[in-house]
Parts: C-alpha cells; structure tokens; sequence
C-alpha cells in the first residue's frame, strides 16, 4: 500500500471514528426528543456503574463523553493530514480521544448496540497500539 493511500486510510478512519461519536450524540438527542419512537437498538445513556443517575444527568454524562471523543478525533484526523498546527500533536490528541471514548463505552456498556460498541472499543484499542508501537512508518509523513 502507498504512503499515500496509508495516509487517507489512517486519518480517515480517526476522522470516521470521531464522527461516529457524533451519531451517538444524534442517537442521544432523538431518545430525548421523541421518546418512544423506533431507535433500533439505540437505548437512553444508562450506567452499570450509577444505576440511579437520573435520565437526564446520565444523558448529560454521556454527551460530555461522546462530544469530547468527536472533537478529539476529527482534531486528530486533521492533524494527521497536515490541516492543524502543529501537525505533530495528532498522536497525543488520538490517544487522548481513545481513553475518552474507551472510559465512556466502558461507562455506558449494554445501552448502544453491540456492533457500534465492539467497532468503537476496536478502533480504540488499535489507535492506543499503534501510538504505543510508533506507527504509522516516518514515510507516510513524508520523512
């Protein structure tokens, strides 16, 4: 694969992954706004941790966690292709957004539906790997 496709690949999936937060959040607002309405398997923030948090405060709790993920992402992905200074902060700032999102699946497990749940906390684990084994390659940045 070319340094050049990499590339597009890596900060496309941060920038996905940042914007699939952003689908939790809709999914989080149409619950609220239109309670009883078709929402697949989407269900109201709940906590395993908190189980008497109210509605509203573990909605509230969940969106800080899910608005902190997408724009930590969508930060990173344009980080990575060189559209935000400095360019280099892109790892810091995936890694930062990982932890956050891992924390707020973690947090909130049972409520989302499971393919969102393992693709988020697979997507995760893979950012938190590849900054921890230094990849992607220096050549893909054009060193």
């Amino acid at each position: 694969m070319s340094d050049e496709m990499l590339r597009l690949l890596i900060g496309g999936v941060l920038l996905v992954h940042g914007l699939g937060h952003g689908g939790a959040l809709g999914a989080l607002l149409w619950i609220r706004f239109r309670p009883g309405s078709s929402t697949g398997d989407w269900a109201a923030a709940r906590t395993w941790l908190m189980p008497a948090l109210p509605d509203e405060t573990a909605t509230t709790l969940a969106s800080v966690f899910w608005i902190a993920a997408l724009v930590g992402f969508v930060a990173a992905a344009l980080s990575f292709w060189g559209f935000v200074v400095p360019a280099d902060v892109w790892q810091p700032v995936a890694v930062g957004s990982a932890v956050v999102s891992m924390i707020g699946v973690v947090l909130f497990l049972g409520t989302w539906p499971m393919f969102n749940t393992i693709a988020a906390l697979a997507v995760n684990v893979a950012v938190l790997v590849a900054v921890w084994i230094q990849w992607p390659p220096q050549s893909v940045f054009g060193g």
